[in-house]
């Protein structure tokens, strides 16, 4: 099997959807000798932060000399990105080896009369066989959705389970009410295994501290509120959080102290347990730490934000950012969605703040909403909105509505689906845009 091969295989999966629960990949996994029994795991779970705390975290450990796996969803510029060790991404070749025998094990369920895995679980089969095969020290592994009955929660050896902010998304699935939702995603906290959870709401926060308490789990609570002399940054941002002092941050965005915190919580739970991380690689790792599409810097003139905020507390989050860091600037909205988002929370969250509104149709999604679509419903709370037919016409005319006025920002949001198109776009835009300018001076 080529590379080629195997991203059509992995496309044709896409039929089968998503469906909760652990049997099927317990089969999956049954066939592949149960890797996952052989490696030791932080499992974190929550609806918005899951990926910068596992960066931050899995960058410290690789700094403290351990290889580390991350195992993550979704992706911004290529599907590889879910399988990385020590912050590089699988090698094709590599992705077609592991791919190989999840693929047979899936055809022998078949064959056995089980229904075929989910694109989910046959990506969570290949981390594992890829990390034991790597010999990896530990894999740093985020929940897809939920936690109950996710894929990932086969794991039966986390070292740490961990919580972000958990709020209300995935209705559908996770239930109606944050209790239902919370208590969906506690599903993987394991009998005596400590717990690391940031401040939650206090229905959330109920419900871990039960369940955490039924199953003899020590719960430790990283709280924001105890963050001290904290100096906020686009490209910089310290704070102090107990013995640790001026701990340096890159990733902007106010609530990444919120995520780091947790990230200190998890790593002196580690300690705990054995693994050697120095207070220099704690610092080193945490300023390293990049997560692409989190209020992240894509263009500076004008700044050209991409944010992946695409539910209700994404959308808080983001709103907060942007009265903090953008106050009486002029700002331009680049918005696309997909359709099973609560995008009405999204929009009546953030609309206030921007002069003008492009919406666009995210790219290669069935779940997408069009721009059209989009554009009826933000019209109902804004009154300067424009479709633009592509990522690219969202960009140009982002650009050409800034003019010359260079303390315009544009911000892109809504889902993280067309991040990675996006930064490209205006990357490739930002590069002509620099050679042009170095020929003029030499002429």
């Amino acid at each position: 099997m080529n590379y080629k091969e195997a991203t059509e295989y992995v496309e044709s999966l896409q039929g089968y959807g998503c469906v909760p629960g652990l049997e099927s990949i317990r089969q999956l996994c049954s066939y592949l000798g149960n890797p996952q029994d052989s490696l030791k795991f932080v499992h974190i779970a929550g609806t918005n932060g899951k990926g910068s705390v596992l960066a931050y975290v899995s960058t410290i450990l690789t700094d403290a000399g351990y290889k580390v796996g991350r195992y993550i969803s979704p992706t911004i510029t290529d599907y590889r990105e879910r399988f990385q060790i020590d912050g590089r991404m699988i090698s094709k070749q590599g992705f077609c080896k592991y791919l190989e025998p999840v693929k047979e094990a899936a055809e022998r369920m078949v064959l056995d009369g089980k229904p075929h895995p989910t694109p989910f679980e046959i990506e969570t089969a290949i981390a594992f066989l890829y990390f034991l095969d790597k010999r990896c020290d530990i894999v740093i592994i985020e929940t897809g959705m939920g936690g109950a009955l996710d894929a990932t929660n086969i794991i039966k050896t986390p070292i740490c389970v961990a919580f972000t902010s958990i709020s209300m998304d995935h209705m559908a699935y996770l239930g109606s009410s944050l209790e239902e939702i919370a208590a969906n995603k506690a599903g993987i906290i394991k009998e005596n295994i400590p717990v690391v959870s940031v401040l939650q709401k206090p229905e959330a926060a109920k419900v871990i501290e039960n369940e955490a308490g039924a199953k003899n789990c020590n719960l430790i609570i990283a709280d924001p509120d105890k963050a001290v002399n904290i100096k906020y940054g686009l490209t910089k941002q310290t704070f102090s959080y107990g013995r640790y002092k001026k701990i340096e941050i890159s990733i902007p965005g106010k609530y990444q102290i919120h995520n780091a915190v947790t990230a200190v919580e998890i790593i002196d739970v580690l300690k705990e347990k054995g693994f050697q991380v120095s207070d220099e690689a704690l610092r080193t790792g945490f300023a390293k730490t990049k997560w692409p599409g989190r209020f992240e810097i894509i263009g500076k003139k004008p700044l050209f934000i991409a944010d992946g905020a695409h539910n209700e507390d994404a959308a808080l989050k983001l709103a907060q950012s942007i009265s903090f860091y953008f106050t009486n600037k002029r700002i331009i909205y680049i918005m696309g969605v997909l359709r099973d988002k609560d995008y009405n929370s999204v929009i009546s969250t953030t609309y206030q703040y921007a002069e003008q509104i492009i919406t666009v149709t995210p790219p290669a999604s069935p779940r997408a909403l069009s721009g059209y679509e989009l554009a009826n419903v933000v019209r109902e709370y804004h009154n300067s909105v424009t479709v633009a037919d592509s990522m690219l016409e969202a960009v140009e005319l982002a650009y050409l509505l800034t003019g010359k006025d260079k303390d315009t920002v544009i911000i892109a949001f809504g889902s993280l689906s067309f991040i990675g198109e996006l930064t490209n776009i205006v990357e490739h835009r930002d590069m002509i845009r620099r050679d042009s300018h170095g020929k003029s001076e030499e002429n």
